[in-house]
C-alpha cells in the first residue's frame, strides 16, 4: 500500500487528498489576502478622495484602512484558510490510552450528575479517569458526586479543595493525575458520545511537539434566550471558524478549560495551572512560549448549558 508521511507519521494514500504543507498554506493565504487587499486600495481611490477634502487625506486613508483594507485583509486570509483547512486522517479511531478527565466544580449539585453521565457514555475503549474537585462548594456537591461515581461504575475519585478559585482546584487534581494525558472538563457540560475518542485520536496524530488540543463547543440551550442564541454566535465565529484557522497553523491561542486534552508532563513542566483569570488563556499562552503546539479538533462536540 502506498504510503505518505504527515507530521512525521506514515498515513495511506487511499482515499486521501494530496497534502499541502502548513508554511506553504500560510503563504498562499497570505497571497491571497494581500491581493485582495490590493484591489480594495484601488477600488476604494473616489472614496478617499472624497473624503480627503473633508478631513485630509492621511486621516482619509486611515478610516477606510481602518473599516475597509484590514478587516478585509483579516477576513480573506480567514476565509482562503478555512478552504485549505483539510486536516490528515488520524492514525488510529479507536485509541486505547489511559486518560484523566479533571473536573473542577463549585456548587454543582443540580448538574454533575448529569456531567458524569455523558462520561459514562463514551465510547472510548481506554479506560477513562475522573477526578472531581469540590473547590469550597456550599451545596452537597462532593456527596452528589461520589453517589454518582459508584452508581454510573466510574473510575471516580473526588477531592475537596477549601481555597477558592479554579486554578487550585485543577492544580489539586494534579497530584493525584498518573496518566499521559489529562482532559479539563467543566462541570455543566455534557460530552458527545464520541468526543474523548475524537481528541485523544487527534493528539495520537499530532507531531511530538503538540502538547495540547482544544475541543469544539456550542451552546445547548441556544434557542432558549436571546443571550443564548448571542452565546451559540460567539461559539460559531471564535471557535467553528477563528479557532479552527488557528488550529491549522498548529498555534490555537486558548485551550479553553471548558473542553481540552493536555499532556501531563507538559502541565507539570509549567507548575500546573496559574494563579490567574483566565487560567486557561495564560496556560495556553505559557505552552506556546515555550514553542510547544497547540492544535484544535472540530471533531468533537461539547454542550456548555448557557446561564
Amino acid at each position: 500500500m502506498e504510503m505518505k508521511t504527515v507530521y512525521g507519521k506514515k498515513l495511506p494514500l487511499i482515499d486521501s487528498y494530496p497534502y499541502i504543507k502548513v508554511s506553504t498554506k500560510f503563504f498562499i493565504s497570505h497571497l491571497v489576502a494581500f491581493l485582495w487587499a490590493a484591489i480594495s486600495v484601488i477600488l476604494s481611490v473616489p472614496w478617499v478622495r472624497d473624503l480627503s477634502a473633508v478631513v485630509t487625506r492621511p486621516i482619509a486613508i486611515l478610516i477606510i484602512a481602518g473599516i475597509g483594507y484590514i478587516p478585509g485583509y483579516i477576513n480573506a486570509f480567514v476565509i482562503m484558510s478555512l478552504l485549505m483547512d483539510k486536516q490528515p486522517k488520524f492514525v488510529t479511531h479507536n485509541p486505547h490510552d489511559v486518560i484523566t478527565i479533571v473536573i473542577a466544580c463549585r456548587n454543582e449539585e443540580q448538574g454533575i450528575e448529569d456531567t458524569l453521565k455523558y462520561i459514562a457514555k463514551q465510547d472510548y475503549k481506554g479506560q477513562i479517569k475522573v477526578i472531581v474537585v469540590d473547590n469550597a462548594s456550599t451545596d452537597k456537591t462532593f456527596e452528589v458526586a461520589q453517589e454518582a461515581g459508584i452508581k454510573l461504575g466510574l473510575n471516580l475519585l473526588v477531592l475537596y479543595e477549601e481555597t477558592q478559585g479554579k486554578y487550585n482546584a485543577l492544580n489539586k487534581a494534579l497530584d493525584y493525575v498518573d496518566t499521559e494525558y489529562v482532559v479539563t472538563l467543566d462541570a455543566d457540560t455534557l460530552l458527545h458520545k464520541s468526543a474523548i475518542r475524537f481528541i485523544v485520536s487527534r493528539m495520537k496524530t499530532a507531531p511530538p511537539d503538540v502538547c495540547a488540543v482544544a475541543g469544539a463547543v456550542l451552546a445547548r440551550n441556544s434557542r432558549e434566550t436571546f443571550v443564548a442564541k448571542l452565546q451559540e454566535w460567539d461559539y460559531f465565529l471564535g471557535i467553528a471558524s477563528i479557532k479552527r484557522m488557528q488550529g491549522l497553523y498548529q498555534g490555537t491561542l486558548v485551550a479553553q478549560g471548558a473542553f481540552s486534552l493536555y499532556k501531563t508532563e507538559n502541565i507539570r513542566e509549567l507548575g500546573g495551572w496559574p494563579d490567574a483569570i483566565g487560567e486557561d488563556i495564560v496556560l495556553t499562552w505559557s505552552l506556546l512560549k515555550r514553542r510547544w503546539r497547540v492544535f484544535f479538533d472540530p471533531l468533537q462536540w461539547l454542550l456548555p448549558m448557557c446561564l
